[in-house]
């Protein structure tokens, strides 16, 4: 599942892009799926809940050589 933050991104982008362009109906359809988007990300969190990265090396201390 997409995050909130990316969602909400996306669809600021094609509102940015709706505006610079002259045709109509193309903005229409950018709009329209900013809506979209906007939709998908509002029940979601405000803060994107995905898997955190493991600590790397995270017992090895700066002052500790490596091993090797």
């Amino acid at each position: 599942m997409l995050g909130k933050t990316y969602l909400t991104k996306q669809a600021s982008l094609l509102l940015e892009f709706a505006r610079t362009t002259s045709d109509s109906d193309l903005s229409a359809k950018l709009i329209s799926k900013a809506a979209d988007l906007k939709s998908q990300a509002d029940p979601l969190p405000d803060k994107d809940q995905g898997p955190k990265a493991p600590d790397v090396a995270s017992d090895i201390s700066p002052d500790r050589p490596t091993g090797s």
